[in-house]
């Protein structure tokens, strides 16, 4: 049926309208933009040259039961630009594919599929625009489908498709891949979750799992996925949506304390056949109290990189593999990883949820890899975001739910506690409402009010955005060092409950105060913290790998005692009931530019401070 007159003009107005907002509204945190959304698919003409060719090799990958694999793009072009690039393209059909519109006044794009990755086509062939001849080498990850590969002119803004390559695969597009641990509702159950394109009428997921070198077991896992319909808006529910397959979760449950355990992910198809993911191993959790050594990373923010290159855009979210690697070296010290908030910055382009799980799945295939929400995996005007913004790219939270597991009452809500040996994490959604008389409010109260000291002495607050302090330059310019609300919502919680740090991320950066409370100094700012608490220390580490942010320029705040902009990470370490130390270290090198240690015992712990103590009488 013919569009309605004008029908193309408002479509391409939408999109840049959206693009533009969440451009500005990513760019006020730091955030940069998405790379894909630089594409403006949704302009894609058809010039086929008969010229113009791409090929591309091996077409069969995974033949060593890969899940990621190299491959090369020869293509030419007889009329060769400086601004002509090549998209990969899953499913390989994107020319054909259809999506609907989003309304009666806008028509669908010509192509409503965006590409998965990009590059230019003179990246590594310099004398590209004088011969036509140009090669790539690219890396691609199984994603439960098919590739092809198209060569456009036009640069970004105007694609115009000149030439396609031939289809290519994995040997098998279905299999189970990119496991992901995390701490189940109790602290003896492990979770371990992850993608497949078998649905509940192909097979049956599973579980093999067992103590390394004892009798394995097998465990169902529950099957989920979610539709296009789900989505909140566009690009999420337009050019930017993929099928997302079917993500599954195992839970093994009554675990013995610190021992290791292998396990295996695997669907007992109907014929019988079984299809088998790799093999892995985990340690599980120590017994809530014990006294042992306990290592926990803390980011926020990072995103993720390809590493061949592509898919780049302002320096994104280089930082990404830093951190990524600095974690993967130092993998047998560390014993669980919070990611809190701004997971993948997808922002609606859902094939960057399975880029994201394949780069990370050395680390989350090995220790519990725990998320928090942040403004990129929530927030979407309408749908019950404390933030009206239109960061989530049409997500509105859904992708992120079903990604990760985490030990939430309600998945939706995505607020949780979890216990590990002497921790005790509270963990916050600031995407949804957090003040007084909320249910959330409640929930954080609880969680610090159940904790018993003895046992867990150290209590960590962990939230997306910052409900503390911060120097960032868009908070200056709001006038506040914070999200407006949030400690003046939180702090008498915090200094009730006696909260050892809260930790954040949003500000791309690193910072920490002093011991602080009402603004104020409790304690000066030090390497070293022994005897009662004085008042909660706010750390903000959100450099994990997305572009960086600025501190406000002039005098330091009284309160703030460590800055560094840069990219890194936090690790905690508690040594003993007595003993636990904080260091942030910078994604480059892994070497230590910050750390603290906090000292005390158990009295200490129960010893009056400010407003922490209720009042008291000499009566006998």
């Amino acid at each position: 049926m013919k569009s309605p007159p004008g029908t193309t003009m408002v479509a391409a107005l939408v999109h840049v309208l959206v693009a533009f907002s969440a451009a500005s509204s990513a760019a006020a945190a730091g955030g940069g933009e998405q790379p894909l959304s630089k594409i403006g698919i949704h302009r894609t003409t058809f010039e086929i040259h008969p010229g113009a060719s791409v090929d591309v090799s091996p077409l069969l990958l995974g033949l060593q039961g890969q899940d990621q694999e190299w491959v090369t793009i020869g293509y030419s072009s007889p009329k060769p630009s400086k601004d002509d690039w090549i998209g990969v393209f899953s499913p390989a059909n994107f020319s054909d594919s259809i999506c609907p519109a989003e309304n009666q006044w806008v028509a669908p794009p010509l192509l409503c599929t965006a590409p998965i990755k990009f590059q230019y086509a003179n990246y590594t062939s310099t004398d590209y625009v004088k011969t036509g001849q140009g090669s790539l080498r690219l890396q691609l990850i199984n994603q439960r489908s098919d590739f092809s590969f198209a060569l456009f002119s036009g640069g970004l803004s105007n694609p115009k498709l000149i030439a396609r390559s031939d289809s290519i695969t994995f040997v098998n597009p279905k299999a189970p891949v990119y496991p992901r641990l995390a701490q189940g509702k109790s602290w003896n159950e492990m979770t371990v979750t992850w993608t497949s394109g078998y649905s509940t009428k192909e097979a049956t997921a599973f579980v093999e799992w067992g103590i390394q070198g004892q009798i394995q077991i097998l465990s169902p896992a529950v099957t989920l996925t979610f539709s296009r319909n789900t989505m909140c808006g566009p690009p999420a529910r337009t050019v930017g949506w993929r099928d997302p397959g079917f993500i599954h979760t195992g839970f093994l449950k009554d675990l013995w304390p610190n021992l290791k355990y292998t396990y295996r992910i695997g669907h007992r198809l109907f014929n019988g056949q079984i299809v088998w993911g790799h093999q892995y191993s985990f340690k599980a959790s120590p017994y809530p109290g014990e006294d042992s050594l306990q290592r926990v990373v803390i980011f926020g923010d990072m995103g993720k990189a390809e590493i061949d290159g592509s898919n780049e855009y302002n320096d994104f979210e280089r930082g990404s593999i830093n951190t990524t690697y600095q974690l993967v070296k130092d993998l047998k010290n560390i014993d669980m990883v919070m990611h809190i908030g701004d997971i993948c910055y997808a922002n609606g382009y859902l094939s960057q949820w399975d880029q994201f799980t394949a780069q990370v799945e050395p680390i989350a295939s090995t220790v519990p890899y725990m998320v928090a929400s942040g403004n990129h995996e929530r927030d979407w005007p309408g749908s019950g975001s404390f933030y009206g913004n239109i960061d989530s790219g049409g997500e509105c939270g859904v992708p992120a739910q079903n990604m990760f597991y985490v030990p939430a009452e309600n998945r939706e809500q995505f607020w949780y506690s979890t216990d590990y040996g002497m921790f005790r994490f509270c963990v916050a959604n600031t995407e949804l409402d957090w003040r007084p008389g909320t249910e959330q409010y409640k929930f954080i109260e609880h969680c610090f009010s159940s904790v018993d000291r003895q046992k867990q002495p150290w209590l960590i607050f962990l939230a997306h955005r910052v409900l503390g302090y911060s120097s960032a330059t868009f908070y200056g310019e709001e006038g506040t060092t914070e999200e407006p609300m949030g400690r003046e919502s939180l702090q008498s919680l915090w200094q009730k409950y006696r909260v050892d740090i809260a930790v954040y991320g949003h500000v791309h950066g690193y910072e920490r105060t002093c011991p602080v409370y009402e603004n104020v100094c409790v304690a000066k700012g030090s390497d070293k913290y022994s005897g009662a608490f004085t008042a909660t220390t706010h750390v903000v580490v959100g450099g994990g790998g997305a572009s960086l942010a600025e501190y406000t320029a002039g005098p330091r705040a009284r309160w703030s005692h460590a800055q560094d902009l840069d990219y890194g990470f936090a690790k905690l370490t508690a040594f003993n009931h007595t003993t636990l130390l904080m260091e942030y270290k910078r994604s480059r090198d892994g070497r230590v530019h910050d750390s603290f240690t906090i000292s005390r015992d158990y009295r200490d712990v129960l010893a009056c401070g400010i407003d922490n103590c209720p009042s008291t009488t000499m009566a006998s």
